[in-house]
This record gives C-alpha cells, structure tokens and sequence, in this order.
C-alpha cells in the first residue's frame, strides 16, 4: 500500500470531522436559537463525506479489513468528534502495512 492512499484518508478524517463539528453548531444554532441556515454548510459536509467514504473504502480495500471494520470507520465518519479518536488509531494500524520503497535502478 502506498503512503498516499493512507495520507488521502487522515486529511479527509479531520476536514470531514472539522465540517461535521461546524455543521452541528450551525444546526444547534437554527434550532435552538432560530438564527442562521444551515444549507451551505450541510451541502459542503455532504460533499466532503463523500470524499471520505471513497477513500477510507480505498484504505479498507487495500489493508483488507473485515467488513465490520470498514463500517466502524465509516461510521466515525458520522459522529462528531469520533474522527478524531479513531483517525490516530487507523494510522497506527496502516503504517506498518505502507511500503513506499523506491525501486531498485539498474546502473550500468
């Protein structure tokens, strides 16, 4: 597995888990406080979740974890501030499996 598949993953947990944190607050803003639109802001989260699930589904595939792990993942991705538990976890669990060895030149 290429370092990259594994860095696409921890830049998508945290700017999706940032998003989500912001899309609670503007949600805890409309309803309990009837101020502001949340529309922007969930459309942006929607997108970047997106994103997320591609590539942790990328990172799953390529480390072959069980299904049940790939859906804890995913899941992460849906609770706020879980991202940031789980994220340093699946980096641990990755980077062993990371093997970005330049190949060997032949030199005559």
């Amino acid at each position: 597995m290429k370092q990259s598949v594994l860095s696409r993953y921890r830049v998508m947990a945290y700017v999706t888990a940032v998003w989500l944190l912001v899309f609670t607050v503007a949600i805890i803003l409309k309803y309990g406080f009837d101020t502001g639109d949340t529309m922007l802001i969930s459309q942006i989260h929607g997108v970047l979740f997106i994103v997320y699930v591609v590539f942790a589904f990328d990172l799953g595939s390529k480390a072959k974890w069980p299904f049940g792990k790939l859906l804890w993942v995913l899941a992460a991705g849906c609770i706020p501030v879980a991202s940031f538990f789980v994220e340093p976890k699946i980096t641990r669990e990755a980077r062993p499996l990371v093997t970005d060895r330049e190949p060997a030149t032949a030199e005559a």
